[in-house]
């Protein structure tokens, strides 16, 4: 499957800082292999194994995707001078980053942030090369991601709401993308869907959301 554009994804998972003899860290994880996540226009779910193919050549460590920021960390390939180690695992990938807290004054502040609970989720941006879609004829298809194709940015994140979609799917871009990809889906499979019951949907969908 051709691969397509980047997308984002949020979550609460457990950040957490430590001071270690390597200096101030933060540990946490992104990706989430099995974690049900409700986009709105269909749920979404990361297979295991959806890493094992993925570029991880390159990966920059953020703050809510604010890319006119310096990063405050950084993956090259991996290597042990790295400022972020990755991990894959069988639950998804682990990510450790060292802050540079006493030359950099946003990296103290993150670290304090998410030393007092503060900050509390992540975020990830990455391409998808292959993926499966389950009960598309329904109101609430499911995508299974199979094959994520590369991951560039992790970012620590104020607001990881898209488990509920309470915050971050009011984002008309954010909404726009789900449908783009139900829509795409759905013609590749061949299923027509009545452009009456799409826009009533459409409309039902936004107003649940809280609009835009």
């Amino acid at each position: 499957m051709k691969n397509k554009e980047l997308e984002r994804r949020s979550y609460n998972f457990e950040v957490r800082a430590e001071e270690t003899e390597a200096g101030n860290i933060i540990t946490g994880r992104p990706i989430v292999y099995n974690s049900r996540t409700d986009l709105g226009w269909f749920d979404e779910i990361i297979e295991p194994g959806a890493l094992n193919n993925t570029d991880l050549t390159d990966v920059r460590f953020l703050v809510n995707h604010d890319t006119s920021k310096i990063p405050l960390a950084r993956s090259r390939r991996n290597t042990a001078n790295s400022t972020m180690q990755l991990t894959t695992d069988n639950d998804g990938l682990g990510i450790q980053v060292t802050l540079d807290v006493e030359n950099n004054s946003e990296a103290r502040a993150l670290y304090s942030a998410v030393q007092r609970g503060d900050i509390s989720g992540m975020s990830f941006m990455f391409g998808i090369r292959d993926e499966e879609w389950e009960n598309l004829d329904s109101d609430h298809p499911t995508r299974h991601i199979k094959d994520i194709s590369t991951v560039v940015e992790v970012s620590a994140v104020t607001f990881p709401a898209y488990e509920s979609t309470e915050i971050n799917a009011r984002c008309k871009g954010a909404l726009d993308n789900a449908r783009s990809a139900l829509d795409s889906a759905r013609q590749h499979r061949g299923t027509s869907v009545d452009t009456d019951n799409e826009l009533a949907l459409l409309k039902a969908k936004t107003e649940i959301l809280g609009g835009f």
